[in-house]
C-alpha cells in the first residue's frame, strides 16, 4: 500500500485532497480485495473552480506558440519514462493487470504524449487564392476550447493520454473525470503533467459520481468539446447532452470484434497469436478480438490450440512474476461472465475450457473457451468485455462476412489468411474502423484510433486525433480603402 498514490483533485494547479463537500469513496485492489485508498469527490462548487480554471487556462495556453507547448509535452513525456515502474505498479494494485502491461501501457501513453507534441507543430491552415489583387484568403487552424474528458477503467493511464495529448497539442485546456476506480493512475499523471510545467488550469482533474459530474460540466458554456470512451448506452446520454450545447464530440464506444482465420493459414499459429490479443487485461478491452469465425476446415485444430493455450496461461495477481492475466477489475465483470457462460450452456455450446471464477478471493475468472455458441447466444451478440472466447465455424467467404457485419458494432476487426487478394477483399469488406489482417496490432500512437456505427463517431491518435481539438477559420483580408 506504501507505494500507492495519494488520492485527491487537481484544480487549477492545487492538490485538494478534500471535496468541499466532505464526500469520499474507497478504492480497492481486485487481486486482494483490500482497501488502497479514500477517494475525494467533487461537490458543484468544485466542479465551478475547476471550470473557471479550465477557462482561464485556455487563455494561457493558447496564447502560448505551439513551440512551447511542445517543450512542455515532451518534458511531460520524458517524466513519465522516468516514473515508469511506479506508475505501472500503481496501475496494476488499482485495476488488475499484470505488472508488465501495465509497464508497455505507461510507456506507449509516453510515446502518445511526444508524438501529440511533435504533432501539435504542425496544425497547418492553407492559402486560398484570393479573387481580387492584393486580397489573401486564408484558412486558419484555432483551438476548440476548453474540454470535458471521460475515461473509463480499463487502460488508466493511456486512455487519459490520448485525450489529454490531442488537447494540449492544439491548444486547448482540459478538465478530465477519470475512472473512479482506477483513479491512483490519473493522479499520477496529473502529477506528471504539473512538474513538467504545465501552466496552472490548462489541466484540471475531477471524481465522483459519474452522471452528476458530466452531467455539470457539459452544460457549462465554458466547455466547448467533450470526448468520452466507455459504453455504447453511456456514449449516448453524453452525446444528447452535448447536443443541446452544440458541442463538439468524439466517442470511443463499444465493440465485439470479428476474428476470421481462413483455411489457407496455419491455425496452430494463428491461435497462439491470438490467445495473446484476447487475454490481454483479462480481455476488458474494446479492440479485444472477441467473435472467433475459423473456416470449418481448420476449425477443431484451431479450437484445440486456443483452448490448450488459453488454460495454461498462469492467472494471479499481476505483481507477481510470470503472471499472464490478472483478476477483472470488479465484482460486476465476474457477474457479468457468469451470466455469459450460463446462457452459452443452455443455448448448447460447449465449454472447452474455463467458465468459472478462480478461487474466492480477488475477481479472478478463468480464460474460457466457449465451441459453437448459437447465434441468439448473448456472447455473440453482446460485448462480453472479459476472458470470454466465442469460437464458431464457417464456410464461405460471402457467410462470414455477413456475420462479421452483423452486429451494430464497428470498432476494430481482425483477418488471418495467405492469400494477398483475400486479404484486400475482406479488409474492404468488414464494417470497422480499424482492420487487422494478420495481426492485432491496430492502436498506435500515429494511426486513427475510432469505430463506426454504434461503435462511435471521432478519432483519437495520428493527425485525426489533433484535427478533433481544432476549428477552422476563414479569413477574407482585403486591401486597406
Amino acid at each position: 500500500m506504501s507505494a500507492y498514490e495519494t488520492l485527491a483533485l487537481f484544480i487549477d494547479g492545487t492538490w485538494r485532497t478534500k471535496g468541499r463537500e466532505g464526500k469520499f469513496e474507497t478504492v480497492t485492489n481486485p487481486a486482494t480485495e483490500q482497501p488502497l485508498g479514500r477517494l475525494p469527490h467533487a461537490s458543484p462548487a468544485d466542479l465551478d473552480e475547476a471550470l473557471a480554471a479550465a477557462a482561464k487556462g485556455f487563455a494561457t495556453w493558447r496564447a502560448m506558440p505551439a513551440y512551447d507547448r511542445a517543450r512542455i509535452m515532451k518534458r511531460g513525456a520524458d517524466l513519465v519514462r522516468e516514473r515508469a515502474p511506479a506508475m505501472a505498479r500503481i496501475l496494476t494494485m488499482e485495476q488488475g493487470k499484470p505488472l508488465a502491461e501495465a509497464l508497455g501501457e505507461v510507456n506507449t501513453s509516453a510515446d502518445i504524449l511526444e508524438w501529440y507534441a511533435e504533432e501539435g507543430r504542425r496544425a497547418y491552415g492553407r492559402i486560398i487564392p484570393g479573387r481580387s489583387p492584393g486580397s489573401r484568403q486564408m484558412v486558419v487552424r484555432e483551438p476548440v476550447g476548453p474540454v470535458a474528458a471521460f475515461t473509463p477503467w480499463n487502460f488508466p493511464v493511456l486512455t487519459p493520454m490520448r485525450k489529454i495529448g490531442g488537447a494540449l497539442a492544439a491548444g486547448c485546456s482540459i478538465i478530465l473525470k477519470a475512472s473512479e476506480e482506477t483513479p491512483g493512475s490519473a493522479v499520477a499523471l496529473a502529477r506528471v503533467l504539473a512538474d513538467a510545467g504545465l501552466p496552472a488550469g490548462v489541466f484540471n482533474l475531477v471524481f465522483g459520481v459519474p452522471a452528476r459530474v458530466s452531467e455539470h460540466l457539459i452544460a457549462s458554456p465554458v466547455i466547448r468539446k467533450i470526448t468520452f470512451t466507455g459504453s455504447t448506452a453511456v456514449g449516448k446520454l453524453l452525446a444528447r447532452q452535448a447536443a443541446d450545447g452544440m458541442k463538439r464530440a468524439t466517442m470511443e464506444l463499444g465493440g465485439h470484434g470479428p476474428v476470421i482465420v481462413f483455411d489457407d493459414v496455419d491455425a496452430e499459429k494463428v491461435a497462439k497469436l491470438t490467445v495473446g490479443g484476447k487475454f490481454r487485461n483479462a480481455g476488458q478491452v474494446c479492440i479485444s478480438p472477441t467473435r472467433f469465425f475459423v473456416h470449418e476446415a481448420v476449425f477443431d485444430r484451431f479450437v484445440d490450440s486456443f483452448a490448450t493455450a488459453a488454460a495454461g496461461l498462469k492467472i494471479g495477481n499481476g505483481l507477481e512474476d510470470g503472471v499472464q492475466m490478472g483478476p477483472l477489475a470488479n465484482p460486476r465483470r465476474l457477474e457479468a461472465m457468469e451470466g455469459f457462460v450460463k446462457d452459452a450452456a443452455e443455448r448448447g455450446a460447449r465449454i472447452v475450457t474455463g467458465g468459472k471464477r478462480i478461487g474466492n478471493q480477488g475477481y479472478f475468472f478463468a480464460p474460457t473457451v466457449i465451441a459453437e455458441p448459437p447465434r441468439d447466444a448473448r456472447v455473440m451478440n453482446e460485448e462480453p468485455f472479459g476472458p470470454l472466447a466465442p469460437v464458431v465455424r464457417f464456410r464461405t467467404f460471402e457467410e462470414v462476412v455477413a456475420r462479421a457485419n452483423e452486429l451494430p458494432y464497428g470498432l476494430a476487426a481482425y483477418a488471418f489468411t495467405g492469400s494477398t487478394s483475400r486479404a484486400t477483399a475482406i479488409a474492404d469488406a468488414l464494417e470497422s474502423g480499424m482492420v487487422g489482417v494478420n495481426n492485432l496490432a491496430v492502436s498506435l500512437p500515429e494511426s486513427p484510433f475510432g469505430g463506426v456505427k454504434e461503435s462511435g463517431y471521432g478519432h483519437e491518435g495520428g493527425a485525426e486525433g489533433l484535427d478533433a481539438y481544432l476549428v477552422s477559420k476563414f479569413v477574407a483580408q482585403a486591401p486597406a480603402l
